[in-house]
């Protein structure tokens, strides 16, 4: 009898001690997941803050060296490498700031893929131009779809490697649905704006 019951308590024990272990593991991997998702989403913030305070130092924080850049319009070719990147937005950010104007810009990421080194972003962007004061112009907005590739570095850092948009109607980010664990946004309030082709 005494034997019986020593199985019995030890099996006991060692279903216990396999489901503490398996809690712990999921507990892990689900940390582990989770930290991806965070450090993604902090790119999409830290560029709306590099556009509305035109800031080419968080632009360059953000793309790798070897970053390709796809811009929407038929008259722009594919840009490689970061230096050539940084141009294109030091052209863009001294536009409007000659224009004393102001950009707003916002994201909606509706899928990514994820692997071990690389994650894929694909969403919605929204872009609101704020004229200068004495323009007498009223505020504008564009809008468009994106596909954005990050690459992981050895230091662990998700970076943009390939950077792709094109044009699409506002409507489509304002439908788009948030998603669990990927960016959504401020949420710009739907409102009755003209179309600008204000862009890089």
């Amino acid at each position: 009898m005494k034997k019986i019951l020593f199985r019995f308590n030890t099996g006991i024990n060692t279903y216990f001690l396999l489901c503490l272990c398996l809690s712990i593991s999921l507990f892990n991997s689900a940390a582990a997941e989770s930290l991806p998702h965070k450090q993604l989403n902090a790119n999409f913030t830290q560029l709306s803050q590099a556009f509305e305070q035109l800031d080419l130092s968080s632009i360059e924080h953000i793309y790798t060296d070897n970053a390709v850049y796809v811009p929407e319009t038929q008259e722009k070719d594919i840009i490689s490498g970061k230096q050539n990147i940084l141009k294109l937005y030091t052209r863009f950010f001294d536009k409007i700031k000659r224009k004393q104007a102001k950009l707003e810009v916002d994201f909606r990421v509706t899928v990514r893929h994820v692997e071990q080194n690389s994650a894929t972003d694909i969403g919605y962007y929204l872009v609101r131009f704020h004229p200068g004061k004495d323009s007498g112009e009223p505020v504008s907005e564009f809008a468009g779809k994106f596909v954005t590739v990050f690459a992981k570095d050895n230091k662990g850092q998700w970076q943009i490697s390939v950077d792709s948009n094109t044009h699409a109607l506002a409507k489509f980010y304002y439908d788009a649905k948030p998603v669990p664990d990927l960016y959504y946004g401020r949420q710009f309030n739907t409102t009755a704006i003209t179309k600008t082709s204000v862009k890089p």
